[in-house]
């Protein structure tokens, strides 16, 4: 590089010379402006259409969607299943308990016997 201070040159060119941006061929400029145009174009028509992208997105959506009411419905019908056996269990309980204090207070008798209706 060689710095000139009367004339102002930089590399032998004057300060504010056009720069050579021709980055392809030196005899045909515009090759390579057509080669990244049709790189552009083949890239863009590789893309999906964005309606298409839209309605399988959409589709994929209600997949996921139906998936997770069935996951939560297999979870309900789990928790009442279980809720029921817990309530079976407590109420049967429950009913030997006070069956057995009205035995007891009807002097011993069998279960279920001394239990007078009331209403």
């Amino acid at each position: 590089m060689r710095l000139r201070q009367e004339g102002a040159l930089i590399d032998d060119k004057p300060i504010g010379a056009a720069l050579n941006r021709n980055l392809g061929s030196p005899t045909a400029p515009g090759e390579a402006v057509e080669a990244e145009l049709d790189r552009l174009i083949q890239r863009r028509s590789r893309q999906r259409d964005g309606e298409e992208e839209s309605a399988l997105w959409r589709e994929s959506v209600k997949r996921h969607e139906e998936e997770r009411r069935q996951v939560a419905r297999l979870e309900w019908h789990a928790f009442h299943c279980g809720q029921a056996e817990r309530h079976r269990a407590t109420l049967q309980a429950l009913i030997e308990h006070h069956e057995s204090e009205a035995a007891r207070l009807m002097n011993g008798e069998p279960k279920g016997g001394g239990c007078i209706p009331i209403g």
